[in-house]
């Protein structure tokens, strides 16, 4: 007797399952344009090191002791104030074009040279020996308190309210408990503005103006200013806007 073959069992493909996922909700936090002054801070700690290292103590009471710490160059004073009046230029206008990037570059190359080549002592001859001076005290507080108020604002007060993103929802969310608002995310447009190579890239390290239209009923075009990483931020909200939300998650 021939013994019957077993049939080799055929392959079959699952058939696709609704799979429930809690999505986390993504937030998106608008900061102040004090995000962008950490050079200053950053910069002022620097020239605190090199002015408690290598200044020199000067006594700026009559009768006093000879206490406070002065670095004999100049350079580091002005390399300060360059780095100051260049964050206030750059906070407050627009830098798109390239006739403004080649003029801030070449400001900035022309400080650094002029101080590393030591012509900022004579230059200031030229006006009645107006140089400019800080002692540690200046640098050491001025910085520190610029540290503490940059830090509070962007991790704290800037947080206080934001927008959060859900599956089909974008929902404006207060930690005061003020009231929030909710908007439908069908048909919701989006916009990226991150022109700015100073203040979004330099500064900003990938920051930019998020604008967001929704549609329906109620349309409004809602400003987020200085989000910080925006190009990850916008992938991550197409991403949810385009999701249909499960049961779960309404």
């Amino acid at each position: 007797m021939t013994p019957t073959p077993t049939p080799t069992p055929t392959p079959t493909t699952p058939s696709p399952t609704t799979e429930h996922t809690h999505t986390v909700p993504l937030r998106i936090y608008s900061h102040s344009s004090i995000l962008y002054w950490w050079p200053v801070w950053f910069v002022g700690f620097i020239l605190t090191a090199v002015t408690y290292m290598y200044g020199t103590p000067h006594q700026l009471e009559p009768g006093g002791h000879p206490r406070e710490l002065i670095h004999p160059s100049s350079n580091l004073g002005v390399v300060y104030f360059a780095v100051i009046f260049m964050v206030i230029l750059i906070t407050n206008l627009s830098v798109r074009g390239l006739a403004s990037v080649i003029v801030i570059l070449s400001g900035a190359f022309l400080t650094l040279a002029l101080a590393y080549l030591g012509w900022w002592d004579a230059i200031f001859s030229w006006f009645g020996d107006l140089s400019i001076h800080m002692t540690l005290g200046g640098y050491f507080w001025f910085s520190t308190l610029l540290f503490v108020a940059w830090v509070v604002i962007v991790f704290g007060v800037d947080r206080v309210s934001y927008w959060e993103v859900t599956p089909g929802q974008l929902t404006r969310q207060s930690l005061l408990g003020a009231g929030s608002q909710s908007y439908n995310t069908q048909g919701m447009a989006m916009q990226k503005h991150r022109e700015d190579l100073f203040r979004h890239w330099l500064l900003g390290f990938g920051s930019g103006d998020l604008v967001i239209s929704t549609s329906g009923a109620i349309a409004k075009q809602i400003n987020m200013p200085n989000v910080a990483f925006v190009g990850s931020k916008v992938d991550e909200v197409q991403r949810l806007i385009s999701t249909i939300p499960d049961s779960d998650d309404l």
